[in-house]
């Protein structure tokens, strides 16, 4: 029996132990070119290298699109495993429709890494830190211009602010809680999220108008989906306050970025945090690299920390290529309602026999 061939279109696996590992259990490897990591623009399709895939295992990223056609090239494809969270680069409903099953990676490190980044941005932003670092270093002292914002409720009657989180789920809920110590109000808008998440977590549940008029910062951590594609847009824009800030460390194409730049740039909000674009890398001639303190923006490695970034996802990415192989259904598949159709063509077919 010919052995099962694993195309691996992203190495995230600088040591290559995993790859060593699906060998040893009876899968051909075949590791896709490093220029495609090392590179910073372009995009590369992986149609014309694909031959007989039982399985495809990378990152979700927009620069490697896993399209119908590259979903149909291989007739017995039974996955997609991506070490990331995100899987947006994938054509989920073919992948479905087609009995191929997605996993991803919701590591802690992941998660956890965007809630504590969003945090510091944000802080740094109502701070002022960077402006206050510049302003010394270029030989100043005190200045009204450096007047942070204060966050949470006092004693002597002051409310504090109101942080708005549109999206519930494992980011949401972390941000909520490291929030919590501060006083702040929170407030979380989510129709998928059951009641008892918002209690468990001291957040008000809001519909999204409200969220979006009573929140001093809006902050966004959704799925790109076809619901979510756009969600911020110039209407949405015109409903915050004049003094807001709008953060988006989920998926760029989740907000309208014109929109945003023309909201910032005519002072209909204050300003905005982005680690994430409609475009990445985002081209130099965007305006929104020359908006100045206005924004604070991050190149989509909001996650990237020391003892963290992928590599916690690997062996679950590799254990779910074998598992699959083997026809068992993995943990974190992404697309479960796929699984009825998979096991009907796969389940219980074991190809590293």
């Amino acid at each position: 029996m010919a052995k099962p061939l694993v195309h691996v279109f992203w190495r995230a696996d600088q040591s290559g132990e995993s790859y060593k590992q699906l060998e040893a259990a009876g899968c051909e490897v075949k590791l896709a070119d490093d220029k495609w990591i090392t590179e910073t623009t372009g995009h590369f399709d992986i149609l014309p290298t694909m031959n007989g895939e039982k399985a495809l295992l990378g990152v979700g990223t927009n620069r490697v699109p896993i399209t119908a056609d590259v979903l149909k090239k291989s007739s017995d494809l039974r996955i997609v495993a991506v070490y990331t969270i995100g899987t947006d680069n994938i054509d989920m409903d073919v992948a479905t429709d087609l009995g191929i099953m997605v996993t991803h990676g919701p590591t802690e490190a992941n998660w956890g890494g965007v809630a504590e980044g969003v945090m510091a941005m944000m802080l740094a932003k109502l701070k002022k830190t960077r402006e206050r670092d510049r302003h010394m270093k270029e030989g100043g002292w005190r200045d009204p211009k450096l007047m942070g914002t204060f966050l949470g409720r006092r004693q002597d009657g002051y409310e504090g602010i109101t942080i708005g989180i549109i999206g519930f789920g494992r980011i949401g809920t972390r941000l909520a809680d490291l929030l919590a110590p501060w006083r702040v109000r929170v407030i979380a808008c989510d129709p998928y999220v059951d009641d008892y998440r918002f209690i468990h977590h001291n957040v008000e549940r809001v519909d999204m108008d409200t969220l979006l008029a009573e929140s001093d910062v809006v902050t966004i951590h959704t799925n790109l989906t076809s619901e979510t594609r756009g969600l911020m847009g110039a209407e949405q824009f015109a409903k915050m306050k004049k003094t807001a800030t709008f953060i988006n460390a989920a998926r760029g194409p989740c907000m309208d970025e014109d929109a945003l730049y023309h909201a910032l740039e005519s002072g209909q909000i204050d300003g905005a945090i982005l680690d994430v674009f409609e475009e990445e890398p985002t081209p130099k001639q965007s305006p929104l690299l020359g908006m100045g303190d206005k924004v604070l923006l991050s190149p989509h490695v909001i996650s990237m920390n020391r003892a963290s970034g992928l590599e916690p996802a690997i062996p679950w990415a590799t254990q779910a290529v074998l598992k699959a192989l083997r026809g068992e259904v993995p943990e974190h598949v992404f697309n479960p309602e796929v699984l009825d159709k998979w096991r009907g063509r796969f389940g219980g077919k074991n190809l590293l026999a």
